[in-house]
């Protein structure tokens, strides 16, 4: 049995680490997420300026964009030349895809400095992203909506997970080329 272990010791060590990681990131969250709501940021500080940031993308397009709280749920209600299109939910501003991203990259942890930085740039990549897919799935949604389900099934998603993918792909290249050393 010990020998098993050490024969997959690191594949155990990806396992442990993501899976832990993954789960004190999101006990984290959760906790941030019931404890720290507030009426000046609905329904959350970090969904909310997700999306200003989207009602700001989208009217930098050339379309009025306005971005209301949703009166009977936790989300905000997103409206493109006075058409309500979407709302803008907790699970629409990238925080556990960048959870699912930080478990990654650590269980294959590098040098400090580099895994850090590493980490903060990716998490800024897949936050701005996460940006631009709003905005792309409004624009597309309000001049195509009857795409609305491809949308929003196949592109909002292959957007941000594509990201992510990318990001791991790089990161794997990074771990790997510091292992050959």
């Amino acid at each position: 049995m010990i020998r098993l272990f050490i024969k997959y010791k690191s594949v155990l060590r990806f396992i442990f680490m993501f899976l832990g990681s993954y789960l004190v990131l999101t006990l984290i969250y959760n906790l941030y997420l019931e404890f720290f709501r507030s009426p000046i940021y609905f329904p959350d500080y970090i969904t909310h300026l997700v999306a200003k940031q989207s009602e700001i993308l989208i009217s930098s397009f050339g379309y009025n964009a306005q971005i209301l709280p949703h009166q009977s749920e936790l989300s905000m209600k997103l409206i493109v030349n006075e058409v309500y299109l979407a709302r803008i939910v907790e699970g629409c501003n990238a925080v556990s895809i960048i959870i699912l991203f930080i478990a990654f990259v650590l269980s294959f942890f590098g040098r400090l400095k580099l895994t850090l930085l590493y980490l903060l740039a990716g998490s800024v990549i897949i936050y701005a992203m996460n940006i631009i897919r709003i905005g792309i799935l409004a624009v597309g949604i309000y001049e195509y909506p009857q795409h609305t389900e491809f949308l929003h099934s196949i592109i909002f998603p292959l957007i941000i997970y594509g990201t992510v993918f990318l990001l791991w792909v790089i990161w794997v290249r990074i771990y790997s080329q510091k292992q050959k050393l």
